[in-house]
């Protein structure tokens, strides 16, 4: 018999807004019994030390020594997560796991690199649970892009609400990725952006770090010109399995507009790129379900919904929590990792042939 096992999944996003914790019943398979989660936002110091660090990482060599300032961040971001872990963990009773994504502060599979920051073992010696984290690393060493990892939680998800198929799961984070389910059939890949240019945008041009609800944009204009200068972009025609970086995808395009019509744009081009995620598809989604922090920004969501040629839901219009799906996720791919099973398939990531992975950090 599977082991089943109570396991706390923790996210920290693109979007550098907090940490998402979220308490999984599971035996890595069919078995999900959704309990309670949390979301921790971080201070106006964790998210610049988390924005240093990914900054400070493009101009690190492979093998080269980390610099400080993303030694510092990837402390403060492990004690951050242990202090979600604790809360959480005192309203749900004992733990047995933790699945620890940390902090994605450069993503190259081209490069066979992938860099998530934060210190497993550190996590199981500061709240006595042991520890899994380094999801993406063994599938980016085998040729894999590491990303998306939470579409066989969708696909298992799916499978036990009985949804319609074919089924598009869009997340929208600081990147947008899409997993697409028919039967057996699990395809993904990275969209395009989500809300890291918006939220870039905003946070040079009005110092807040989100665009609430999508009604900054929503005064603007979108340029059209701009908006086809960035879909011209040709990772859209590449064939997935694909995946991205946050910084991959700016604002250059819309450098010189007004600060709404340059919102307006951006999130339309979010929104357009996801639409084009079609083009991929075997055939077409008879429902859209959005998850992620995109799903708030109104905006968004009626960009999105003129874009599409089908129903457009939230996550919760079907019964599953958009702002704990990714922790959760990650809580089933915890339970995966220490059981052996695999993370990835050649139709999720483009890895040769299914891959496990994850390191198990003991608690003391």
């Amino acid at each position: 018999m599977a082991e089943i096992q109570k396991v706390i999944g923790l996210m920290s996003g693109t979007s550098l807004d907090g940490v998402d914790a979220a308490l999984l019943e599971t035996d890595g398979e069919d078995l999900i019994r959704r309990g309670a989660s949390l979301t921790m936002a971080y201070d106006a110091a964790t998210r610049g030390l988390l924005r240093a660090a990914i900054d400070d990482a493009l101009g690190v060599a492979e093998g080269a020594p980390v610099p400080q300032s993303i030694r510092e961040a990837e402390r403060v971001l492990t004690g951050k997560h242990a202090e979600a872990v604790k809360a959480l963990a005192a309203r749900t009773g004992p733990v047995g796991l933790i699945g620890f994504h940390g902090q994605t502060i450069l993503h190259r599979p081209e490069r066979r690199w992938t860099w998530q920051i934060g210190d497993g073992a550190l996590l199981a010696r500061l709240t006595g649970i042991d520890v899994v984290n380094d999801f993406r690393g063994a599938d980016v060493k085998a040729g894999g892009q590491g990303a998306p990892l939470v579409p066989l939680y969708h696909a298992a998800l799916a499978r036990a609400a009985g949804l319609d198929q074919p089924l598009a799961v869009v997340n929208i984070g600081g990147v947008g990725n899409v997993t697409y389910i028919s039967g057996d059939t699990v395809l993904a890949f990275d969209t395009g952006p989500g809300n890291a240019p918006i939220d870039d945008w905003m946070h040079r041009h009005s110092g807040k770090p989100v665009d609430e609800g999508g009604g900054f944009a929503r005064t603007g204009r979108v340029d059209g010109a701009a908006l086809d200068r960035m879909l011209a972009d040709p990772f859209f025609d590449r064939k997935p399995p694909k995946s991205l970086d946050r910084m991959d995808f700016g604002a250059g395009a819309v450098e010189g507009l007004a600060p709404a019509d340059g919102a307006a744009t951006l999130t339309a081009f979010t929104a357009a790129s996801i639409a084009r995620a079609r083009e991929h598809f075997p055939e077409p989604a008879a429902t859209w379900v959005v998850t992620g922090g995109g799903r708030h920004n109104r905006f968004l969501m009626d960009q999105l919904k003129a874009r599409v040629n089908a129903p457009v839901l939230t996550t919760e219009d079907v019964g599953w929590d958009g702002d704990a799906m990714e922790a959760e996720g990650f809580a089933w791919l915890a339970m995966r990792a220490k059981r052996g099973l695999p993370l990835s398939l050649p139709t999720t990531t483009g890895v040769a042939q299914p891959v496990t992975g994850g390191k198990l950090h003991r608690k003391p």
